[in-house]
């Protein structure tokens, strides 16, 4: 794996304040002519991957562009999910802790893992801002014939409105992994089969534990015709791979605060009737449990500071839109929008419905009307979540491949990069009709993990595909393993690296593949990285 033995001439990462002049200097476009950029990396992708990745290469003085789709940083972070999937605290250092330090010193704390998303995006804005990276926004990947590349290695990216951004490295950072599409590596989605991998985990799941329907509730109507939001397609064999990706959702920022809450707006075109399931089941577990149904029964909410909430999803039917997320990951820019206003469609009716059907439980209906939308957050888009929670889109298949046996018994890796620790969490993927008339959902997965270690192999396409890339995010993994990678602190964590690789790379005149792993891991732990923890 490493054929590079020479180091970075730099040394290790210095404060962003000792840095200040030098880099920003530095960090400057060289531009050939209108709308052309040359720099040393371009980072794809406004995710806290791409920020941090972004980050650690200009840290390490390299003249880094961080090139965003839209105008946002921090994407899901910043764009509604505020309760952080961190699993154990202790596995989360370098970059990816101080982002959580520098939002911490926002409330008077050491640290916060729970926050408000203004906050989060302030303060990736100010982490991609203090170590030099030119950001620009509204800049997303020519849809076609975005990527230009010479044998191996990608030379320039071409953005709709033109702009065309070369570099020696790229990093994809992106939810979709559209970068790394267009420049012809290999990748896949959905599930693969438990014979793939030898994975138990894999493929069509039996019933889990977790948001299902535990007593029966009709699949049909009376006239027979299947209810909304049950899916036509059957299930599959148990352990069968498939082209289906587990739901998608918008993380809620709500408040319960009489001066700071927007009523939850009624949708055009809403039809009560779309969430007739629901209702069935609310009313079904108030007949089980002689009583209506609590407000954490039918959604998962977590407070945050100043009387906001993080709302996600919990039980048989709440704001994970199940068997919709499946086109996304191939579908071109404009089905992609069209999923995304359905996913927003259905969400904001879900909260309408609850809050107002009569179908609804008196008491849970109550509970719900104790909140309503943040006013003072998303305010440029009606204080609904800026970020559609894109859990799992294309996955890289690169030579090595994480598989549920890096995460539960093979945990220690030679060019480890960082940890990972929380559970292999997979959400519901299909909502469907079983044999006896009943609804029910497959797909769910949760088990424990212990901490286990990333290696850098994950980043890295094969090398005959491209040798100047790297993917943290639709990163190299089944989907077993990728439940547990696809946390917002270790995308953090790989982007760091990531930065740091870049670097490497470009000091070395190497492809990403023939760096020294082991001057990356001494220089990510002298950076802060945990890059293995006792057991």
């Amino acid at each position: 794996m490493v054929t590079d033995k020479r180091s970075g001439r730099y040394g290790p990462l210095r404060s962003a304040t000792a840095l200040a002049g030098a880099v920003i200097a530095m960090s400057q476009p060289v531009a050939h002519a209108q709308g052309r950029y040359s720099y040393d990396v371009v980072v794809y992708g406004g995710t806290p991957a791409g920020v941090i990745a972004a980050r650690a290469a200009a840290c390490q003085g390299q003249r880094t562009a961080l090139v965003v789709p839209g105008k946002r940083l921090g994407g899901v972070v910043s764009g509604g999910l505020t309760r952080t999937d961190f699993g154990r605290q202790e596995t989360v250092g370098g970059m990816s802790r101080e982002f959580f330090v520098r939002v911490g010193r926002r409330y008077q704390k050491d640290i916060a893992w729970f926050f408000e998303p203004h906050v989060a995006e302030e303060v990736f804005w100010e982490m991609a801002r203090d170590a030099g990276v030119d950001i620009f926004q509204n800049h997303r990947l020519k849809e076609a014939d975005g990527v230009r590349r010479a044998r191996q290695r990608i030379w320039a990216v071409i953005a709709e409105n033109g702009a065309r951004f070369s570099a020696k490295v790229f990093v994809d950072c992106s939810y979709e992994g559209d970068l790394m599409a267009q420049a012809g590596v290999s990748y896949t989605w959905g599930r693969e089969s438990v014979s793939d991998y030898g994975e138990d985990l894999a493929g069509v799941r039996p019933k889990d534990r977790n948001h299902q329907f535990d007593f029966a509730v009709p699949a049909r109507d009376e006239e027979g015709r299947l209810l909304p939001e049950v899916g036509e397609q059957k299930r599959g064999d148990i352990g069968e791979g498939d082209r289906k990706v587990q739901a998608y959702n918008f993380r809620m920022c709500l408040s319960d605060d009489p001066a700071n809450r927007v009523p939850f707006p009624k949708p055009e075109g809403y039809d009560p009737s779309r969430y007739r399931v629901l209702g069935l089941w609310l009313n079904g577990m108030a007949e089980q449990k002689g009583r209506a149904p609590h407000l954490d029964e039918a959604l998962l909410p977590a407070e945050m500071p100043n009387r906001k909430w993080d709302f996600n999803n919990r039980g048989a039917f709440s704001t994970d839109y199940i068997g919709k997320s499946w086109e996304y990951p191939n579908a071109s820019y404009a089905r992609r929008a069209e999923i995304w206003r359905e996913h927003e469609d259905y969400t904001k009716g879900l909260f309408y419905f609850l809050a107002n059907d009569p179908s609804v439980p008196a008491e849970l209906q109550a509970e719900i009307n104790r909140f309503g939308l943040a006013a003072d957050e998303f305010a440029d888009n009606g204080h609904f979540p800026t970020q559609l929670y894109i859990r799992e889109a294309r996955r890289m298949a690169g030579d090595f491949v994480m598989t549920q046996a890096d995460i539960q018994t093979e945990l220690t890796k030679p060019d480890t990069i960082g940890m990972g620790s929380y559970g292999s969490d997979s959400h519901n993927v299909q909502r469907y009709e079983q044999a006896d008339g009943t609804v029910q959902n497959e797909g769910n997965m949760e088990v424990p993990v212990q901490p286990y270690e990333i290696p850098y192999r994950v980043l890295l396409p094969r090398r005959q595909e491209a040798e100047n890339l790297l993917v943290p995010v639709c990163l190299s993994a089944s989907h077993v393993a990728y439940s547990t990678l696809r946390m917002e602190p270790v995308y953090m964590i790989i982007g760091q690296a990531a930065g740091v690789a870049a670097d490497l790379a470009i000091r070395n005149r190497c492809a990403v593949q023939q760096i020294d792993t082991g001057e990356l891991r001494r220089r990510l732990k002298e950076q802060g990285a945990v890059l293995s923890c006792p057991r």
